[in-house]
């Protein structure tokens, strides 16, 4: 066993983009810390999604995001917008169907969740979450699942993990 080189890496990347079909986007409904933008940027690209709707946070243009993404806010195009629920129609506009990332009473596990078809994923603040008006929005309210005696995640991470298991979802189809 090698690691891959750069040429390996490309034809690795090469085969999983053409297994996938479905687009994903991210609306980040007033993620403030511009570190966890920075991370959740530099996921979104790795992940290859296709709009970034920023509402009321951070833009990735600022110098502490780019310090984290490392310059790759430039493979993603992104929109700012004055709120969530401007972000999720904006997004249905545009053909998503739009799933919230929040701790609710009535939210399903995000693995249960249907991720079929383009998908937008609403991230919420670090410490207060989705706003009111953005979850009323949503079609649906997805939760990832936790064992340990920790309640939630950081809001990077937990982007992280939704959209891989938003990949995943197609890749399994």
């Amino acid at each position: 066993m090698t690691q891959l080189d750069g040429t390996g890496m490309k034809r690795l990347h090469r085969a999983w983009r053409k297994r996938t079909t479905n687009r994903v986007a991210l609306i980040l409904d007033g993620v403030a810390n511009p570190f966890n933008v920075g991370s959740i940027v530099r996921t979104a690209a790795a992940q290859r999604v296709d709009n970034l709707w920023i509402a009321a946070g951070t833009s990735p243009e600022h110098n502490k995001v780019d310090k984290t993404a490392l310059g790759s806010a430039r493979y993603l195009s992104w929109t700012e917008v004055e709120s969530g629920s401007a972000a999720v129609t904006a997004a249905r506009a545009n053909g998503f169907r739009v799933v919230a990332l929040e701790l609710t009473s009535d939210a399903s596990p995000l693995h249960e969740t249907d991720l079929a078809g383009d998908i937008a994923l609403v991230i919420g603040h670090e410490d207060r979450g989705v706003h009111q008006d953005t979850l009323m929005a949503c079609d649906a309210v997805a939760f990832i699942p936790q064992l340990g005696k920790v309640g939630s995640l950081n809001v990077a991470i937990a982007s992280a993990i939704a959209l891989h298991e938003t990949r995943r979802a197609d890749w399994t189809k």
